[in-house]
């Protein structure tokens, strides 16, 4: 019984001797900037030098020409590249819409967030659309109730920024409310309206929650900054104005 007692203790110690296989007790991270004093590789500039040429070649390419500078702070409510960008939005996609429903949009509107540079005057460069809208957002158009449009119209209200909107839409703050007109004609509360957006707003992006649980979506596979470059490409001489779509009355 003894001998079976140690035989026990030594088989028993023999395991717990095992190695144990190894785990991560610590991470430690080290920085290392990136100054002038750090020398390149030839051979990987050289590898590099074609492909850095062709884009570069690509990205200054002249598409247009603006004689004025384009930005989304000259207006109150409204802005000379918000309007250029909602309108240009709605023509081609409507163009779209309408080719696959034999419908047409109402209106166009974006955020305000979402432009991202301006265009200063002169030649207007694909390296412009890339800078005005880096992101890979894409066109869709929503089937909104007239209960959706008037909380679209309280967020414009409530926000008083100069989001983009196509020319379609005229919205007028009043010492009693507002005024809305669609197309020329006022807004009609027993019907539902096409509204083109993007991707990431039909999601409720920038707090656009109208926009979320639509009656009706089409994503017309058609990338905004595509659609911008397009517009451009088309027309040789870009001209803005501020209408007075979105203000308030004096």
């Amino acid at each position: 019984m003894k001998k079976f007692i140690i035989h026990i203790f030594i088989i028993s110690s023999l395991l717990s001797c095992k190695n144990k296989p190894p785990f991560l007790t610590k991470i430690e991270g080290k920085q290392l900037p990136i100054t002038e004093g750090i020398k390149s590789k030839q051979e990987i500039e050289d590898f590099i030098k074609p492909f850095k040429e062709s884009v570069d070649k690509e990205m200054n390419t002249v598409l247009s020409y603006t004689p004025h500078n384009l930005v989304r702070t000259d207006g109150e409510l409204e802005s000379s590249l918000g309007n250029l960008m909602a309108d240009l939005c709605y023509l081609k996609g409507n163009a779209i819409f309408n080719s696959r429903t034999g419908k047409n949009i109402d209106f166009a509107m974006f955020n305000y967030g979402g432009i991202r540079a301006g265009i200063t005057q002169g030649n207007i460069t694909t390296q412009n659309a890339f800078n005005l809208m880096p992101f890979e957002n894409s066109l869709v158009v929503l089937e909104l109730s007239s209960k959706k449009i008037e909380e679209l119209v309280y967020y414009l209200i409530t926000e008083n920024k100069a989001h983009p909107l196509s020319k379609q839409f005229n919205l007028v703050i009043t010492k009693d409310g507002y005024n809305l007109k669609i197309n020329n004609k006022p807004f009609d509360k027993n019907k539902t309206y096409f509204v083109l957006t993007s991707d990431y707003l039909q999601t409720g992006g920038d707090n656009m929650n109208f926009f979320k649980n639509s009656i009706s979506s089409y994503n017309l596979d058609y990338k905004i900054r595509n659609t911008i470059i397009d517009y451009f490409k088309e027309n040789d001489t870009i001209k803005v104005t501020l209408d007075g779509r979105f203000m308030k009355e004096k």
